[in-house]
């Protein structure tokens, strides 16, 4: 089976399953656990932050970084198409009380004058606007990478107005070796960010959650609350301190790959557009006359091929460390098949 529908799809590689028969481990609750104490460590200094927290995932890291930042009846702005807003099942809501002001991104990014034009005068009758968030990379706009001038331009004009920021950074790590700025540099304007090991980086579980010392003592608490403490939690953390050392550089191979098959859509007669492939997703449209989303995943399932239906004639492909120039073929000759 070759698995193109996400890079969550990643599996453990031998080494890093490895890795963990010597890992030292301890009670993680009681901050006991050496190998994740070292590895929340590596991710402070990496993103630039004072603090780090190892979560479970990413969006247990998200929801935990709305709660700390926002009261209940407070709204978040963010960009219309984020994972925050489409894919974590109304947590804002759920667990943090959180109104979301979804607004029209260009892929998937907000510029400085939409946040100063979103945010609320500051009266009785609206909602205290308190809250800016970015996704680096923007997943449904293609992987598209922020650059670092405009993810500072949207947190100065935050900040000037007494509004936090937050980076989801789940693909933050393809970002940096795209662009080539560091981690720390393209988090500098956030007041909380955090990674994920799993996806591109290939770990079976986790992501690291940082911002200032204070934030992660809140972070902590609500944590705690939410039953996301563990105990040797440097089982999980020896996967993703391995993850950072190996899997990091080797990231711009899924985004030369992604690139190689975005240009093979293209000249397909059936496939109306496909968005630019900054990194290591690639989404295209079909034409009127082409088998739908839904009949696409289901044929090539046939073939073996696992793809994913975003719409009703929107496909979404990721690549990543386990699948290779051959599995792209095989993608590509079965998707002519049918778009040819």
């Amino acid at each position: 089976m070759h698995d193109f529908y996400s890079d969550t799809r990643t599996k453990p590689t031998a080494g890093m399953r490895r890795t963990v028969l010597d890992a030292q481990v301890g009670d993680e609750q009681s901050d006991q656990d050496p190998t994740t104490r070292a590895l929340c460590e590596r991710v402070a200094e990496l993103l630039g932050k004072e603090a780090a927290v190892f979560l479970p995932s990413g969006t247990l890291c998200n929801e935990i970084a709305l709660q700390v930042h926002v009261r209940p009846g407070e709204e978040v702005i963010c960009e219309r198409n984020c994972h925050i807003a489409r894919f974590e099942g109304g947590a804002p809501a759920a667990y943090a009380g959180a109104m979301m002001q979804p607004l029209d991104g260009t892929r998937g990014m907000l510029d400085q004058d939409q946040v100063r034009e979103a945010i609320r005068p500051g009266n009785r009758y609206t909602p205290k606007s308190r809250l800016v968030t970015v996704e680096q990379t923007a997943n449904l706009a293609g992987g598209a990478v922020w650059p670092v001038e405009r993810l500072d331009a949207v947190a100065e004009a935050a900040h000037a107005a007494g509004l936090a920021t937050h980076m989801d950074g789940a693909r933050l790590m393809n970002a940096v070796v795209r662009s080539g700025v560091p981690a720390a540099r393209m988090a500098a304007g956030y007041d909380s960010v955090w990674i994920d090991f799993t996806k591109g980086l290939g770990a079976a579980v986790g992501a690291a959650l940082a911002g200032s010392k204070e934030f992660v003592a809140e972070a902590w608490r609500v944590k705690q609350r939410m039953g996301g403490a563990m105990r040797q939690s440097g089982i999980l953390a020896s996967m993703a301190d391995y993850a950072l050392d190996h899997h990091v550089e080797r990231l711009a191979e899924d985004h030369a790959l992604a690139a190689r098959i975005a240009d093979r859509l293209a000249a397909m007669p059936k496939v109306a557009g496909v968005l630019p492939a900054d990194t290591n997703i690639i989404i295209f449209d079909v034409t009127e006359d082409a088998p739908t989303a839904d009949m696409l995943v289901a044929r090539l399932g046939e073939d073996s091929i696992r793809i994913g239906a975003f719409g009703t004639r929107r496909i979404r492909v990721v690549t990543h460390l386990d699948v290779d120039a051959a599995a792209a073929d095989a993608l590509c000759e079965a998707l002519a098949k049918h778009l040819g």
